[in-house]
């Protein structure tokens, strides 16, 4: 079985992957969504990408409070539990800001604004926002760096996947996503890194490394 694999309708894959920080990982909704709950031991926890399903999401959550839920793109299939999500839990709500009002419209929830520079606390430690521009204008990754010899954990939404980055409506988008992956991602971590996605099974950055040049010819 692949790294970080969970099915749709089945239990979480739960995960140490830092000094005091839990991560469960949920498959929900009919386009495999993953949902990534990250639980610190002394502070509020994190939800990236409440995306559907809400009645499973609040089964993983249980009695844990959460204080942020992140939404790491615009499309449809990552927001359609957040409202209720927002609502249950009454966290901060946090987008990429050329996205931010879509999400607002499309749920009638508040998303506050990030873009790359800015950081979100999780206990005594932060997910660094990365902005990659391309699969949406205001898809962001999350990147927590343990501090303790384990490997950095990037949460990349829609723009990076085993095999690839992700889908672009046109050479125009691609080639930006293709930039800011290269320039903010692959330019600035090491192979180690664990590239947990919106959609489906793991990888590293050193398993996708080597394909850049091939990525790029095939154009998509």
């Amino acid at each position: 079985m692949n790294a970080g694999h969970v099915d749709p309708g089945g239990p979480p894959l739960v995960e140490q992957i830092g000094p005091g920080l839990t991560l469960s990982k949920l498959s929900v909704g009919p386009m495999d969504n993953n949902a990534y709950l990250l639980i610190p031991d002394d502070a509020p926890a994190v939800l990236i990408d409440a995306a559907a399903e809400p009645d499973r999401l609040r089964a993983l959550i249980g009695d844990t409070e959460v204080g942020t839920i992140v939404t790491t793109h615009r499309h449809h299939d990552h927001i359609g539990a957040l409202a209720e999500l927002a609502r249950d839990t009454g966290a901060r709500l946090v987008a990429g800001r050329p996205d931010a009002a879509a999400i607002a419209d499309a749920t009638g929830t508040r998303p506050e604004p990030v873009w790359t520079g800015d950081a979100i606390g999780i206990g005594g430690s932060e997910l660094a926002v990365l902005g990659l521009v391309g699969h949406t204008p205001g898809s962001i990754a999350l990147a927590y760096r343990p501090g303790d010899g384990r490997p950095t954990q990037l949460f990349t939404g829609d723009s990076l996947f085993p095999g690839g980055p992700g889908k672009t409506a046109n050479p125009t988008d691609f080639g930006s996503l293709m930039d800011d992956l290269e320039s903010s991602v692959f330019g600035a971590f090491d192979d180690a890194t664990v590239v947990r996605p919106g959609h489906g099974d793991d990888t590293t950055l050193g398993a996708e490394r080597p394909h850049l040049t091939e990525w790029r010819d095939r154009g998509w």
